[in-house]
């Protein structure tokens, strides 16, 4: 009588925890798929592909139904191959955010003028620069490919990083807080096209770390020496300091 009691509660908790499994493997799944726009607009196109599928079926287009039920088996497949690099970034980030998040520390308003005053000297003299401030998102990954500086945030020195020719001008300094975290970090470029053709390979790079990260990056183009930062996959014209000063207050607040 006892064993067919507790029968029922083994398969109550059964189905909880197969509820539980189900709801973390969606969640994270979501949480990959939305924080790269990348993943988001292949991962659209496979339910696109796939409703077709179904429709195809529906109507009996047999021929229309086999190509794309071929091409949905393997597009699964084809997103690894193409989103692997990202997918481990992300995988790697969305593991180390947590323990990042409660000890964050942003630059204080001296850290933030050194870093304008920096940006618009180098622009008025057309010296190209790619400066990314961390938030949440750990760049550990892309920092310990790089030059380690641990150095605090001065005009002179960035100024000194980005001149031409010299060994970290074409990377990327990472900030941190009130430090300078490291030099010569390169990211992955996006892979979304710019409209002004004076954007070069900084615009992009500046554009991927912002698809994949919280943080903000400060581009200056050698071509033109206009200012933008990129934010969330958006890059925004920035040629007024006082404008940039707003920003960065908002943002390291």
């Amino acid at each position: 009588m006892n064993i067919l009691i507790s029968m029922p509660n083994i398969e109550w908790w059964k189905l909880l925890l197969e509820f539980y499994l189900i709801f973390i493997i969606v969640f994270v799944a979501l949480k990959l798929i939305f924080s790269n726009s990348r993943l988001l607009n292949l991962s659209i196109i496979f339910i696109f592909l796939y409703v077709l599928k179904e429709v195809a079926y529906k109507i009996n287009l047999n021929a229309s139904f086999n190509i794309l039920d071929f091409i949905v088996q393997w597009y699964p497949i084809m997103m690894l191959v193409i989103m692997g690099p990202d997918l481990r970034r992300m995988i790697e980030m969305f593991w180390r955010k947590d323990s990042k998040e409660n000890q964050i520390t942003m630059g204080n308003e001296e850290s933030r003028k050194e870093i304008v005053d920096a940006v618009f000297y180098l622009a008025e003299r057309k010296m190209g620069a790619l400066i990314t401030i961390e938030k949440h998102n750990t760049l550990d990954h892309f920092a310990d490919r790089a030059i380690m500086m641990h150095s605090d945030i001065s005009k002179e020195l960035l100024i000194n990083i980005f001149i031409p020719n010299s060994p970290l001008h074409d990377g990327a300094v990472i900030v941190r807080g009130n430090e300078i975290l490291c030099a010569g970090a390169y990211f992955i470029l996006s892979e979304r096209e710019v409209s002004d053709k004076t954007m070069g390979s900084r615009h992009r790079a500046a554009l991927g770390i912002s698809e994949i990260s919280d943080g903000l990056t400060i581009v200056v183009s050698e071509e033109t020496g206009n200012v933008s930062i990129a934010i969330e996959g958006i890059l925004l014209r920035m040629n007024d300091p006082d404008k940039l000063m707003e920003y960065l207050s908002m943002f390291m607040r």
